[in-house]
């Protein structure tokens, strides 16, 4: 189950949710899209792989993670039992004690971010409670309580506010001109707040926008699909779309239609993809 925080968390977060049970896939591919990440896990240990090139890590309290720019593979124990939080791009930065540039790439514990006592009790209210509503208001008070305020939070969350409605489409110069801010101010904040530049941001939306639009159920012409995300080179386009799917072109639409065959009446929405 999930549900949508009241203010002041409603403009930094998308949802709260609970999740138990078995899951479908016990390792998951997630791609590098701008969908901040933290979960408070309430059951057996589980595993972030934070690359291809790069070894599997325990997590047993919890993770937190930033806007990637490379896929990653998370992990399920089975049964698996959490509660977590998907934060809006600019959204998790008011709860971290560090830049989020600090954990791009580098997903964290929820200990290493707000401290083995905090976390410890903060799990051991929400176990003492079987009603999952109820879980989730525990969560949605230690995220008020933690609150603070951050410097340039307004004029990021305006920017890749517009970045994601145009699909990252937007002139990144004609943001900073409105916004009467030097791209290296608008850079640094962002990674600040974000964990990446505007222009990152922008690819991760463009990147996300031409893999949902794949009709896998059609035979996919590459070279075209290169050409509208305005690659000329198809073999550049490859490499990007690896690291940001973690699968090559032909792997992903496997994974996408083996999706659609084992699970016809679930809705997909293109992440994340079974790594098994």
């Amino acid at each position: 189950m999930s549900r949508v925080p009241g203010p002041p968390l409603d403009g930094l977060i998308y949802d709260l949710y609970y999740l138990a049970g078995a899951p479908p896939y016990s390792r998951l591919m997630l791609p590098a899209a701008p969908a901040p990440l933290l979960i408070v896990n309430l059951g057996a240990p589980f595993l972030i792989r934070a690359g291809i090139d790069i070894e599997t890590a325990e997590y047993a309290d919890g993770c937190v993670v930033t806007t990637p720019t490379r896929a990653w593979e998370f992990g399920y124990p089975t049964p698996t039992r959490s509660v977590g939080v998907h934060f809006k791009p600019w959204g998790l930065a008011p709860f971290l004690p560090m830049p989020a540039a600090e954990l791009c790439d580098r997903p964290a514990t929820v200990e290493q971010i707000w401290g083995r006592p905090a976390i410890a009790e903060l799990r051991h209210r929400v176990t003492l409670t079987d009603a999952p509503h109820e879980m989730l208001m525990l969560l949605e008070e230690e995220l008020v309580r933690r609150l603070r305020p951050i410097d340039g939070l307004d004029i990021v969350r305006h920017m890749a506010g517009a970045i994601a409605e145009t699909g990252g489409a937007v002139p990144i110069s004609d943001l900073g001109v409105a916004a009467r801010a030097s791209s290296t101010y608008l850079a640094k904040r962002f990674k600040e707040v974000i964990g990446v530049t505007p222009k990152r941001l922008a690819r991760s939306y463009r990147f996300t926008a031409t893999v949902l639009a794949l009709d896998v159920a059609e035979p996919v012409d590459w070279g075209d699909v290169a050409a509208r995300a305005g690659y000329f080179d198809q073999a550049h386009f490859v490499h990007e779309f690896r690291e940001f799917t973690g699968l090559t072109p032909t792997r992903y639409v496997e994974a996408r239609q083996r999706f659609i065959r084992e699970h016809p009446d679930h809705a997909l929405e293109g992440w994340p993809l079974p790594a098994d």
